[in-house]
């Protein structure tokens, strides 16, 4: 008789993988239901599969990852169930079985196994950071240490919805110029690669003295065409080595230098940096967080350096005694003014956590409005940048023609 395997959950809910000789499926299930047990997944393991070498489920596990808006909906759709009356290790269940995400339906599976051993909720987040940061992890343990952890995760979800929607903006904006750039360049290459030799052969028997544009032009074509691999790789070598530095100590701290003072985009580099930390600050006060650590996990959530700085003093100085809203009317040249004084005008009523909400939603608003009104500013500006180029390509083409003209 053939022998199956399969995989489930008991009465108490706790995983169990179990295997039966039965003549079909159907009885397996009979056996399963017999022994008291749910069957989620059955094997046939009488044939041949490349599962019982490979491990697929482990590779799908580390190839995949948790995008922002999976974990946005998971957050609402659990506190949802919360709010119906479902314990936090079934309602994760549920999640699990619904996923297509194989990391994350991994993550939830190892997340109830360790609540159901007695762990807490917070708890199992910790050993999965990169996937839950410190600002999840925290709502969620104010939320259980409140008894209200499903009004904490409609909270979190927002919040990280808000942000979402704001990065999405931000990208968005800059999507356009920058296939334009890019779709310029592979243009520009494919130029110097296959039309301009055969112009510069013209230039090359004329024999006459030609404008250095030209000579540059035409010594980039030879190397291009001559040494076409070395110099691809070299392109690909120098943007990839800029993305690296990006990414280091020092060109995190450049960039973060560099945004916050260019016209335009300056502007919104602020206003963005001021709404997350805002919603931040707002969302952890509001589930119960102290300001120390609201403080301290702000940091974290905010990317600038610079940014983190200012928070890092702000917890400082709280720390001593002093009102959080002095570090950042200080900080005006960072901060908006707006941002210090909202926040004065909350300690005083005693609504930090109300103000914060509010200067939030209204930087955000704000950052939207810009975003769209970015597209008219970018457009004559890559049109400066697209004439530009074409002129002086035409410049360094049409000079020469010239000069044989008069020399005729």
């Amino acid at each position: 008789m053939p022998v199956f395997s399969y995989t489930g959950e008991d009465r108490e809910g706790n995983k169990v993988t179990n295997t039966v000789t039965a003549t079909d499926r159907f009885e397996v299930y009979t056996i399963a239901r017999e022994q008291g047990h749910t069957v989620a997944a059955i094997e046939n393991s009488s044939d041949f599969s490349v599962k019982k070498y490979i491990d697929i489920e482990k590779i799908n596990y580390h190839l995949s990852r948790v995008k922002q808006d999976e974990l946005v909906m998971v957050t609402r759709n659990l506190g949802s169930m919360l709010t119906a009356g479902l314990t936090v290790s079934r309602a994760l269940s549920v999640i699990e079985r619904q996923s297509k995400n194989p990391r994350l339906k991994g993550v939830v599976k190892k997340i109830v196994e360790k609540i159901n051993a007695g762990g807490q909720f917070y708890e199992a987040l910790k050993e999965h950071p990169s996937v839950f940061d410190d600002l999840f992890i925290a709502m969620v343990r104010a939320g259980e240490e409140s008894g209200t952890l499903a009004d904490s995760l409609k909270v979190l979800a927002m919040q990280m919805e808000r942000s979402s929607n704001l990065k999405k903006k931000i990208k968005g904006a800059m999507m356009y110029p920058s296939i334009v750039i890019i779709v310029m360049i592979i243009i520009g290459i494919l130029m110097m690669i296959f039309v301009m030799p055969k112009i510069t052969e013209v230039f090359k028997g004329v024999g006459q003295e030609l404008p250095a544009t030209t000579k540059f032009l035409i010594a980039s074509s030879d190397f291009m065409v001559n040494y076409t691999a070395f110099a691809l790789g070299g392109i690909v070598f120098v943007i990839g080595g800029f993305i690296y530095f990006l990414r280091t100590r020092w060109g995190k701290i450049a960039t973060s230098w560099l945004f916050p003072k260019l016209p335009v985009i300056g502007t919104m580099a602020k206003e963005t940096n001021a709404a997350r930390t805002a919603r931040t600050l707002s969302s952890l006060l509001n589930s119960g967080v102290d300001v120390m650590q609201s403080i301290e996990i702000t940091e974290e959530v905010v990317q600038n350096v610079f940014y983190k700085k200012i928070l890092r003093e702000a917890r400082n100085r709280v720390e001593k005694g002093t009102a959080l809203s002095e570090v950042f009317i200080e900080r005006s040249d960072l901060y908006p003014i707006l941002v210090g004084e909202m926040i004065l005008v909350g300690e005083e009523t005693g609504q930090i956590a109300g103000m914060l909400n509010e200067l939030a939603g209204y930087y955000e608003a704000e950052v939207e409005r810009k975003t769209k009104d970015l597209s008219t500013i970018i457009e004559p500006l890559l049109m400066v940048f697209i004439g530009g180029g074409v002129g002086f390509f035409a410049l360094a083409l049409i000079a020469p023609i010239y000069s044989i003209g008069e020399s005729i």
